[in-house]
């Protein structure tokens, strides 16, 4: 295969004609990392509060919640976005569509809200088992979260992978930019491949810090926490 590899062109000014291409996938991050962040306070949230009512000795709340689940969870994340970003609008009345259409920075919003439902539906069976898993006689919403810190970190790693969806939508955020910058300049390996590492750059910082979190937050005697030596 002959490939030219030219690193220098991080340095070359993009079509913009004011960043550089590293400038450029360094605001994809950006965008990247607000996109996972609002969407994961969101699924929050939304997760939380139906994981909780599928706890709840109502079965009419139960299977509002089952309902909830299946249906965020079912549907593929790719054509939830599909949904709120071109159909939606075409379903409200005329005006309120044709603002959604115009609204500055709309790719960003739908991504948010998309990927935040998706997401709440996962967390809402991690609540939901959280809270399962405890014996009643507890404030169980503050314990759960104690014991199910890992998954959520794995929920929320998924969420920043997850946020790549968005450039179906025309959001420019970390692959978005390095697609266009391989597009752009055919430098296909070096584009993608600083993506990759901001990547594994971000999840490995979030992975390091949420376990210095369960560490400090676990919960004696429950999942996930380390086994205290005996003192002889």
């Amino acid at each position: 295969m002959n490939y030219n590899w030219n690193w220098a062109v991080f340095l070359q000014i993009s079509p913009d004609g004011v960043h550089t291409y590293l400038a450029t996938l360094i605001l994809g991050t950006g965008w990247t990392l607000a996109t996972a962040l609002a969407a994961w306070c969101m699924a929050l949230v939304f997760g939380s509060i139906v994981g909780v009512i599928r706890t709840t000795p109502h079965p009419w709340l139960v299977r509002l919640g089952n309902g909830y689940v299946e249906l965020f969870r079912d549907i593929p994340l790719l054509v939830q976005m599909f949904l709120w970003y071109f159909v939606l609008p075409e379903l409200l009345p005329a005006d309120l569509g044709d603002w959604l259409k115009q609204l500055p920075n709309a790719s960003f919003y739908t991504a948010v809200v998309a990927l935040g439902f998706y997401t709440s539906a996962r967390v809402a069976e991690q609540v939901r088992a959280g809270i399962m898993s405890l014996a009643g006689g507890y404030v169980l919403l503050p314990l759960a979260y104690r014991i199910i810190l890992p998954p959520l970190t794995s929920e929320f790693l998924n969420v920043i992978k997850n946020s790549a969806v968005a450039l179906t939508i025309g959001l420019m955020e970390l692959t978005a930019r390095a697609r266009a910058m391989q597009e752009f300049t055919f430098q296909v390996f070096e584009a993608f491949t600083a993506a990759t590492v901001i990547y594994i750059v971000i999840n490995i910082a979030v992975t390091f810090a949420m376990r210095r979190v369960e560490r400090r937050v676990a919960v004696p005697g429950m999942i996930g926490t380390a086994p205290q030596a005996v003192s002889h």
